[in-house]
């Protein structure tokens, strides 16, 4: 870990010094510096409820009870030392760098030692390139009281990625700062668990803003794109699907795995030693993503976030046969100061739907076009996860997870990942303060689940899930922080379950 450290310094040119507008003077920019500490505890009448261990970067285990120890810090981009004053530099911020580690131990019936952050970042102007595990989530959505981002949401261990990015909306000048835009392009490993193993991960993601920040409404749009290509596996047979035990891999694959082109396209021309037969008639990789749209409304003391996401697996949302399924979501923020004894801060709203996936048949008519099986893959068993974690929406779960005598799903005679991705969700979150000094959190999703096209549950399955935490300073111990958190599963996709954390934390700045 060491040495990957001095090395990402090495690769970002980390000098930790800028030239001002001076050229004979070089100013010296202060990192800030982050670190914290926590001990937990938590127990629960069965497996650990949806919302203790959902988004929470794959940290908490689904056993129950468990003690957990965590650590971590951060250096954020650094600060002009020329100025008193706390804030970035603007004339001289011209290169800065940053890094972050955390350490997460779960000591249960299956102990763990994690690390969901271990990364260098560097930043000349806006432009961001980051070696390492990052926390993340991509798309236009809320992500701390919302259900997450459909395709990326927090909720799986991070990957680890080499990524370049815009990581801020950056104006495009002729504009006069009324266009902007943010995005990364990035490659990532998914490691050597699973059926799969040793496959890469291609993502890009590109958004823009519409909008002044003075104007009172902003327009958002954009997309992002998911590729899991390469690997190999021995466990999958088949020439139609798999070449000698190894997906297609290589320079020549990573371009199309970035371009999305179909191999189809190329008619008899195509090697097929190399290419299966599943790959010769599609795109090499599994791909998926979301288009979003959303707009904001700014007031003097409140904002309104709209948002949308649309999904993509194949071909169905150019075809629009699965355009009733998404994510829609309105945010609520209040800009006012904390003030009375009970003050909302920010209030979410979201509805999640998957059960069209553009029909339960795929076939060669535009109408035709469905049977996504989101998160599934004929080639991919593991579906889109990572750690044995839904990358994306918690609420498309592993198979593992759900009731065991629900219907599995199964892919050449192999289980596949989940069973149950035709969902509906209707799910309220709230934050706020009590008496100015005690945050707190509400989350409460109710949820109807029908399985998959291939294996529907009986009968439509229902599922109340929910989470209520509590934040309190504890002066009397030197400045710690307290958590109490409360959560609870009643219906028949889980096992019914209450669960509880306790939680003490001290931060360093």
């Amino acid at each position: 870990m060491r040495l990957f450290f001095l090395a990402g310094l090495s690769l970002l040119g980390c000098t930790n010094r800028v030239n001002g507008q001076d050229s004979t003077r070089s100013v010296i920019k202060k990192t800030p510096v982050h670190i914290f500490t926590e001990l937990g505890f938590s127990r629960s009448t069965g497996r650990t409820p949806f919302w203790l261990r959902s988004n929470q970067y794959g940290i908490v285990p689904n056993t129950s009870p468990f003690l957990r120890a965590r650590a971590g810090i951060r250096a954020d981009y650094g600060l002009d030392n020329s100025t008193r004053e706390n804030v970035p530099s603007t004339k001289n911020r011209n290169a800065s760098w940053g890094y972050g580690l955390e350490l997460v131990g779960n000591v249960t019936r299956r102990s763990a030692f994690l690390l969901p952050e271990a990364y260098v970042k560097g930043k000349i102007r806006g432009l961001e390139l980051l070696v390492g595990r990052r926390r993340e989530t991509v798309g236009l959505a809320d992500s701390t009281m919302g259900t997450g981002a459909y395709i990326w949401s927090g909720n799986a261990l991070p990957m680890p990625k080499i990524q370049l990015s815009l990581a801020e909306y950056t104006p495009i000048g002729f504009t006069k700062g009324a266009l902007s835009f943010r995005g990364s392009f990035a490659h990532g490993w998914f490691g050597n668990q699973g059926v799969v193993t040793h496959s890469y991960l291609h993502q890009l993601a590109l958004y823009g803003r519409l909008g002044k920040s003075s104007w009172p409404v902003r327009f958002y749009g954009g997309f992002n794109h998911q590729v899991q290509w390469a690997g190999r596996s021995e466990v999958i047979t088949g020439d139609d699907v798999i070449k000698n035990g190894r997906f297609p891999g290589g320079f020549k694959n990573y371009l199309n795995a970035v371009t999305g082109l179909s191999l189809a396209a190329k008619g008899d021309n195509i090697d097929t030693t190399e290419y299966s037969k599943n790959d010769r008639g599609n795109r090499v990789g599994n791909h998926l993503g979301t288009i979003d749209i959303a707009f904001e409304i700014l007031a003097r003391t409140y904002s309104l976030f709209f948002y949308r996401q649309s999904i993509y697996d194949d071909g169905s949302l150019y075809y629009l046969t699965n355009i009733a399924d998404g994510l829609n979501g309105i945010r609520f923020r209040n800009n006012k100061a904390v003030s009375g004894k009970w003050s909302i801060q920010t209030a979410v709203l979201e509805f999640l739907y998957t059960k069209s996936q553009g029909g339960s048949t795929f076939g060669d008519r535009d109408k035709d076009r469905g049977a996504d099986n989101y998160f599934n893959h004929g080639q991919y068993i593991d579906g889109w996860s990572y750690r044995g974690r839904t990358i994306g929406t918690p609420f498309i779960p592993p198979a593992v997870d759900t009731d065991p005598a629900l219907p599995r799903y199964y892919t050449r005679n192999l289980s596949g990942f989940s069973n149950n991705n035709r969902v509906r969700v209707f799910h309220l979150g709230v934050s706020g303060f009590y008496r100015h000094v005690y945050a707190f959190q509400l989350k409460c999703s109710l949820s109807d689940n029908y399985g998959t096209y291939s294996q529907p549950f009986p009968e439509r399955i229902r599922q109340f899930s929910a989470l209520a935490t509590g934040y309190f300073p504890l002066s009397w111990l030197e400045g710690m922080q307290g958590t109490v958190s409360l959560a609870t599963d009643v219906g028949r996709l889980y096992r019914n379950s209450t669960g509880i954390y306790f939680g003490l934390r001290k931060n360093w700045r």
